[in-house]
């Protein structure tokens, strides 16, 4: 699972997720990304899970790169717990994603199979995705 190793500050507080992605909204590694057409919140199981759908699909040929990382802690307080006593304790760890951002990108392999892995990856996670090839792609 991904997580960071450590952090300035134990909790977090909600934050809001307005506007579009500026960073990281371009394919730049791989040929084909996978893109977020909504805000929300990715959990670390969501992730991995895209990850094992993406790679067992390509049969492990090509490479997937992750360009969102879990870095904001979620506190959950406990089941009937009376109000006050302070903020919960850390229960998960998500990536807070604005829409444009890619997540997945791939590279090496054809086009179909890119897209019917990115198809795989996209119904693992709670947003709705798009995928996106390079500008300068040609396949060849």
């Amino acid at each position: 699972m991904l997580l960071p190793k450590r952090v300035k500050y134990r909790k977090a507080q909600r934050g809001r997720m307005r506007g579009k992605a500026t960073r990281g909204a371009s394919v730049a590694f791989g040929d084909f990304g996978l893109k977020a057409l909504e805000p929300g919140w990715i959990t670390q199981r969501q992730i991995e899970a895209a990850r094992v759908a993406l790679t067992r699909l390509m049969k492990r040929e090509g490479k997937v790169w992750i360009r969102i990382f879990p870095s904001k802690p979620v506190t959950k307080k406990p089941a009937e717990t009376r109000m006050g006593s302070g903020k919960g304790v850390p229960e998960f760890w998500v990536a807070v994603v604005k829409p444009g951002t890619i997540m997945f990108e791939l590279g090496g392999i054809k086009k179909d199979v890119a897209s019917e892995a990115m198809d795989l990856a996209s119904h693992k996670l709670p947003i709705k995705t798009r995928m996106v090839t390079r500008p300068s792609y040609h396949a060849g």
